[in-house]
């Protein structure tokens, strides 16, 4: 199963806006198998999936859970449409929030963000 997990820069913390990070750590886990080191992925402007035309391979093509701190319905429906579920969490720690989603442990409740609420209006005209 692949999991993604949007992370700020430095890739130590669970990043918000889903649609706009840039930076993830990709992990391809298997059941009953240590965790792997995860694949660090840097995404252009031109792969955001605010700008993705879908016109082309996408390095988050083939991920089964996306992770993330906030995200717009525009952002989860467009990941739907590349079979991936998105989880939204107020864990801040990747590996944390990776080790609860393996252990089938709920994650912790989102963190207000007023992105998420710029990102519903913007996805009421939203191609997604």
């Amino acid at each position: 199963m692949k999991i993604a997990i949007a992370t700020n820069d430095d890739r130590n913390k669970v990043s918000g806006h889903a649609g706009q990070t840039r930076d993830w750590l990709v992990f391809d886990c298997e059941p009953g198998k240590p965790v792997p080191e995860p694949q660090r992925i840097q995404l252009s402007k031109e792969q955001l999936p605010h700008y993705f035309k879908d016109d082309g391979p996408h390095p988050l093509h083939g991920v089964e859970i996306v992770v993330a701190a906030s995200a717009g319905d525009g952002y989860v429906r467009h990941m739907e449409k590349w079979g991936a579920k998105v989880l939204l969490t107020g864990e801040t720690d990747p590996f944390v929030a990776l080790d609860k989603i393996l252990k089938g442990e709920a994650l912790p409740e989102t963190r207000f963000d007023i992105t998420t609420t710029l990102c519903k209006l913007r996805d009421l005209f939203s191609s997604h």
